[in-house]
């Protein structure tokens, strides 16, 4: 894969230019200089690389900030895979988290649900007037 316009690099990166520089103003890739003759700036074959590498960091979850640390160590040659690791590790604790935040959503939302008949009026709506107690819960045996 030769070097390549910035418009070349997204298209074989998957992403769009925006994201690209995008990316470059985060600092999460180098922005190539502009040639002294004029022209395009001319992106190697590791931007490409570089983005597939943040762009799977996101579909784990990654932030940008934490792929930005991930990117860091991978170009420390002191660095070694267990502070890859720790990160990898913090990161499953914290969408174990919110999976615990989604589970208790799920049954707050089905509480509420099978509290509402849904055939009052509007003013007498059961989920309404559930939110509009700032979530203290339904209250079983309430006439809905």
């Amino acid at each position: 894969m030769p070097d390549m316009t910035i418009g070349k690099a997204a298209e074989r990166a998957g992403v769009g230019v925006e994201t690209v520089r995008f990316y470059e103003r985060r600092g999460l890739i180098d922005r190539p200089r502009r040639p002294a003759t004029g022209g395009f700036r001319i992106y190697p074959r590791e931007t490409v690389e570089r983005i597939r590498f943040i762009r799977q960091a996101q579909t784990l979850g990654f932030s940008l900030e934490e792929i930005g640390d991930l990117l860091s160590l991978r170009a420390d040659p002191r660095a070694e895979c267990g502070a890859v690791r720790r990160r990898a590790e913090d990161k499953l604790q914290e969408v174990d988290r919110k999976l615990g935040q989604l589970q208790q959503i799920r049954r707050a939302l089905e509480a509420v649900i099978a509290a509402c008949p849904g055939e009052r009026a509007l003013d007498r709506c059961s989920v309404l007037e559930f939110l509009e107690r700032n979530g203290t819960g339904p209250q079983p045996g309430r006439e809905h």
